[in-house]
């Protein structure tokens, strides 16, 4: 059992109580318990720099007594603990996924614009968490094209070739292995290339398509290679394929279990924390729940 727990975060809502039962199902397969958290926002004047979060006290708080009582008609993982705290949740949740396996939370809580597709808490939490954040969208988003080849679970992780992240990799392997799933590896190239021959005139690529898309197979073998060894039991397809990303990928949530990209390495101009754009893309469209990856820390 990993003492690491997973977070389910919950504010009463009908997407939170939906990222609750991702989050149990997530603790059981892992042996890992489950803590379920309910940051209860202060005045909107307050500094989050002031007050960060309160001491916890989940007693007599009817966000957790209504969590305890969906817990209660499941089967449990091997420990549950309920936590209220006060502050910003943008900030909070971030902050309780330090010690985490994952952070899981629903695309939309109770506050902001109903027609928003993702909620300012989970973009916070997908951004700043130092543990890998599960966002559940609700379940009546569709996607266009045809769906999965073949039946049976499935996992879907995004892979850049020119700088691959071994942590999606390795959380998305995990997570085939944990489902008994099939791993589909998306690697896209650009294609159309433009070439400008003078302004305002685009002449056609003096590139083979097919050239480019056999380097960028052979690249996506080799660093499913070690993973592969390390999840002998775990079939990996990988493929690649020509064009945008993200709608690539969002396709590809559809009837899939989970869809596994990352977030952005900070770099010396950019120092921040950030998402890249194909993260938020696949965080607002995607049909099936979405796992951001924290960079691996560099190496010395």
């Amino acid at each position: 059992m990993n003492a690491a727990p997973v977070i389910a975060a919950v504010d009463g809502s009908a997407d939170s109580l939906r990222a609750l039962d991702w989050a149990l199902d997530a603790a059981r397969r892992r042996a890992a318990p489950l803590r379920v958290v309910h940051v209860r926002q202060y005045a909107a004047w307050g500094q989050a720099d002031v007050l960060v979060a309160g001491p916890p006290g989940a007693e007599g708080d009817p966000v957790l007594d209504e969590a305890r009582g969906r817990l209660a008609d499941h089967a449990a993982p091997p420990a549950v603990e309920y936590l209220a705290v006060e502050g910003v949740p943008g900030a909070v949740l971030p902050e309780l996924g330090a010690d985490a396996q994952l952070l899981v939370l629903g695309s939309r809580g109770r506050g902001g614009f109903a027609s928003l597709l993702l909620g300012s808490n989970g973009l916070a939490a997908a951004r700043d968490a130092e543990c890998p954040v599960v966002v559940v969208p609700r379940p009546d988003r569709e996607v266009h094209g045809e769906g999965p080849a073949e039946p049976g679970p499935r996992v879907v992780a995004g892979l850049h070739v020119d700088s691959p992240d071994e942590s999606v990799l390795g959380l998305a392997f995990a997570e085939a292995a944990l489902r008994g799933a099939r791993l589909q590896v998306i690697a896209a190239y650009p294609w159309p290339v433009p070439t400008w021959s003078a302004p305002a005139q685009m002449v056609p690529p003096p590139i083979d398509q097919d050239a480019v898309a056999h380097e960028t197979r052979t690249l996506a073998e080799g660093f499913l290679a070690p993973h592969r060894e390390r999840h002998p039991e775990v079939r990996a397809d990988a493929e690649a394929l020509p064009g945008d990303a993200a709608g690539h990928l969002v396709a590809a949530s559809k009837d899939a279990d989970l869809v596994v990209v990352g977030r952005h390495r900070r770099r010396l101009l950019a120092p921040a924390r950030m998402m890249g754009s194909v993260t938020q893309a696949v965080l607002l469209h995607a049909a099936s729940p979405v796992a951001v990856v924290p960079p691996a820390p560099p190496q010395e």
